[in-house]
């Protein structure tokens, strides 16, 4: 069989997994294809026109710091960045924008078509091409055949995927698009062992038909926090956000119209994700609750588009349009596109190596929901690893994997091809061990020098790195060897604003890790003229690296510990519930796997260490106790 093109490289699906998977490839000299149903969706936000948040910032970062894209085309068309968790640690602080979804998309277009060695095809893939057992290439729907030796596949929910508004179903792979159905077949012709998943949107109401005054202003960062460490500042206008609430009367609405929901009346089998319910299991699974939070979020400059966020829902469309109307402020709202929820196959992620090939399968790579994850930047990150190693694999490279102990990416790897999953699986802070290591703002000095090793880092982003942390060592430097005495000028300002004595003499390092003192302070005292360039950020930076370096080492000692008790032994009637401080997530995980040694909890999925660190006190109390 001789095909109609031959590639190095073929990326199935043009989202946020497919757009960096074939730029990698392609950035890395191999002839890469990019083949998805419409290329005029290339980087469709399907859900919330929304990059980053809680954790997904810091994947967005590291994406940015090996070469990726999704960073910078979010900066680039951004329109309210806000820094999250501002109030709290450095660790646990994460970079959101709001996007104006048509320039996303657009923008992103632009960045692969403008690459090197990638080319866009359209069309509909029906089947995969195996010679010898190996990848060989893929058939389309109009007949045509590419043949490449490593095929990425990232459908997002395309897969057999079928969407519910009330008790109406139909085939998609989201609205207004078919679904990938013989794909999913070919898939399961292999061997591949599938399941079922299901995400939800809610409505999209028309802006001008909004009571805006009912909701309070949720305001941008005046200085807003990119993505990409090549961004120096935003220039775009940025626009408000708002918030919102639920009322008992959308509540009472809602419980009296459960059986016209998929969910309930049984129709959807999938499970959803945790994370992100909706609003029907707000009410249901919270019934204590006389409200819940909304947030009306802006889809662009030039639409009057609003994304209801807090109110996915697959209800029939009729019915969301009265239970909007219920909202305060929303009484005289019009829906532009009603809510839906679609059900489509994953593939069980256990089938996978840390370079994200199928063992089943050699050269055949899968990268975001087909993986069982959800969310723009889980499928960013995995589209990103599986293009690179794609890319390698082809030119008889080693293969590039990232730890769990490094890098956010790890993490979620490793969750996923170790644990597998049972629902839609979002990163959190919280999965990681190393999280105080594993911040936003230090993601470029842990991994952009595999960036530059592998080749997507170019020469002025790697010299913009390395002034960087020079200008940040020299900080470091600086901080642990000058001293504020008793008689400087500002000692007694500084003491007086913190209300506490400082000794006669104290380390701008020591200073910087008191209870009050932020940027502000540290700038007033540190020698301005030794240090030139050195922004804002970066002081933040080196504080954090001197705040949290013992708190490090401590971190990785008690990992260390947690990996020497496996053998410990849980009781078959032990009750997880009795565990002070457990949450009732965990005990609900706790309790479906009911493990006998520490070792078989350790490995259930979606456990945090801070569960695990409890369940070990315990038990090591009661065998010392024996």
């Amino acid at each position: 069989m001789s095909f109609d093109e031959a590639f190095d490289v073929i990326v199935i699906g043009g989202g946020h997994a497919g757009c960096e998977a074939a730029s990698a490839a392609a950035r890395l000299g191999s002839q890469t294809a990019l083949v998805t149903m419409n290329l005029d969706l290339i980087g469709q936000m399907s859900c919330n026109p929304a990059i980053g948040g809680i954790a997904k910032g810091h994947l967005v970062r590291e994406i940015d710091a090996l070469g990726g894209i999704m960073g910078r085309v979010a900066d680039r068309t951004g329109i309210q960045f806000r820094l999250l968790n501002r109030s709290r640690g450095r660790a646990v602080q994460s970079p959101r924008a709001q996007a104006d979804r048509s320039l996303y998309r657009k923008d992103m277009r632009k960045s692969l078509e403008g690459t090197p060695n990638l080319h866009l095809r359209q069309g509909t893939v029906l089947d995969l091409v195996i010679r010898g057992g190996r990848m060989a290439g893929i058939k389309l729907q109009d007949g045509r055949t590419f043949g490449a030796s490593a095929v990425v596949i990232a459908t997002g929910t395309f897969l057999n995927g079928v969407v519910h508004t009330g008790h109406e179903t139909y085939q998609a792979g989201r609205t207004g698009e078919p679904s990938s159905i013989e794909l999913a077949e070919a898939l399961k012709r292999l061997g591949f062992p599938v399941g079922r998943l299901k995400t939800g949107t809610p409505p999209r109401l028309d802006g001008r038909s909004i009571d805006w005054s009912a909701f309070k202003p949720q305001p941008p960062d005046e200085v807003p926090v990119p993505f990409s460490f090549a961004t120096d500042e935003i220039l775009q206008p940025q626009l408000n956000c708002y918030v919102g609430y639920t009322s008992t009367r959308v509540h009472e609405a809602i419980r009296q119209n459960l059986h016209r929901s998929p969910l309930y009346s049984g129709k959807i089998r999938g499970i959803g994700p945790r994370y992100c319910p909706s609003i029907e299991d707000k009410v249901v699974k919270f019934a204590d609750k006389d409200r819940h939070q909304l947030f009306l979020e802006p889809e662009g400059h030039d639409t009057n588009e609003v994304y209801l966020n807090g109110f996915s829902t697959s209800l029939p469309a009729n019915l969301q349009q009265e239970l909007v109307r219920l909202i305060p402020g929303l009484e005289e709202t019009r829906i532009i596109r009603p809510g839906y929820a679609i059900e489509y196959d994953f593939v069980d992620p256990r089938e996978l190596g840390p370079d994200l090939q199928t063992a089943r399968i050699p050269g055949l790579f899968h990268a975001g929901q087909i993986n069982g994850t959800t969310g723009y930047e889980e499928a960013a990150c995995q589209g990103l690893i599986a293009g690179i190693n794609a890319a390698l694999t082809v030119q008889g490279r080693q293969r590039f994997r990232l730890r769990r102990d490094e890098s956010y990416i790890g993490v979620l790897i490793d969750d996923l091809i170790s644990q597998g999953v049972d629902e839609p699986y979002r990163v959190f802070t919280s999965r990681a061990e190393n999280r105080l290591s594993l911040r936003y703002d230090n993601a470029d000095e842990r991994l952009e020098p595999y960036g530059r090793d592998l080749g997507l880092v170019g020469d002025s982003d790697w010299e913009r790195f390395n002034q960087r942390r020079d200008r940040i060592a020299l900080l470091w430097k600086i901080l642990e060897d000058t001293r504020l005495k008793r008689s400087d000028k500002a000692y007694a300002a500084i003491s007086s604003k913190l209300g506490a004595d400082l000794g006669d003499s104290v380390t701008l390092a020591q200073l910087g890790k008191r209870t009050g003192v932020g940027l502000d302070i540290i700038r007033s005292v540190l020698p301005a003229e030794k240090l030139p360039g050195l922004t804002d950020s970066e002081i933040e930076s080196g504080l954090a690296d001197s705040l949290y370096a013992g708190y490090i080492d401590a971190q990785r000692l008690n990992v260390q510990r947690l990996h020497q008790h496996d053998g410990l032994q849980i009781r078959p009637d032990f009750s997880f519930r009795g565990l002070s401080g457990l949450s009732h997530e965990m005990v609900e995980r706790f309790e479906r796997a009911r493990p006998l040694t520490f070792g078989d909890a350790r490995r259930i999925p979606g456990l945090t260490p801070a569960a695990l660190s409890m369940l070990l006190v315990h038990l090591t109390v009661r065998r010392h106790a024996a």
